[in-house]
């Protein structure tokens, strides 16, 4: 059972002031409209429908807020990168996140998902800079890792380790085939603890 199984949904907030209870300790979980964020937060908990997946990019464009236990949370990002926004939705994505990031006291850790075919980005950077800002610290979860070879994906792994340097830890990850799942996992529950400094075993 998972240590998680009464976690639930608490609001979606679409401005600073509907952020709502920021005590304790709360993880934020970003990543591209299409880098399969739902399925890996839903893996990391144990639940199978915590997290909505959806089939439109961008859809989300809310802070979704979860409480896992009393005094620690998950605040999935709205998705980012999709060409189809307007740019008028991306302007209040950005106003959104800048005050996020710069209001929650709270706010211990940044888990960033990124498929692992596409690498790092440009809205993934923007996100590791407002991370980094804070001080916080960043872990991103190369996802669908079961879609490459193995050596392929070991490369993958390599490259995105040198870009991101000291910035974040990097790990391989899969929902559907559950590799790097405990991992994660660690890495998540290290950050509500409010450990700054958190250590990935067997990475770069």
């Amino acid at each position: 059972m998972s240590r998680y199984f009464k976690a639930r949904f608490l609001k979606s907030a679409v401005s600073a002031t509907g952020f709502g209870d920021d005590s304790g300790y709360e993880v934020a979980v970003a990543g591209r409209s299409n880098s399969g964020k739902s399925s890996a937060l839903n893996a990391i908990v144990r639940r199978k429908d915590l997290a909505r997946t959806s089939r439109t990019p961008g859809r989300t464009q809310s802070v979704n807020l979860f409480e896992l236990e009393p005094g620690r949370r998950l605040a999935d990002l709205p998705g980012y990168g999709h060409a189809r926004v307007p740019p008028a939705v991306k302007a209040a994505w950005a106003r959104l996140m800048e005050s996020y990031f710069a209001q929650r006291r709270s706010l211990a850790g940044l888990l960033i998902v990124v498929d692992v075919r596409r690498g790092v980005g440009g809205s993934d950077e923007a996100m590791l800079a407002y991370a980094g800002a804070r001080g916080l610290p960043c872990h991103v979860l190369l996802s669908k890792s079961d879609k490459l070879g193995r050596n392929d994906a070991r490369q993958a792994l390599a490259s995105a380790g040198q870009a991101l340097g000291q910035r974040a830890g990097t790990q391989l990850f899969s929902a559907e085939s559950g590799e790097g799942v405990e991992t994660a996992r660690g890495v998540l529950e290290a950050m509500l603890a409010g450990r700054v400094q958190v250590k990935v075993p067997g990475g770069p």
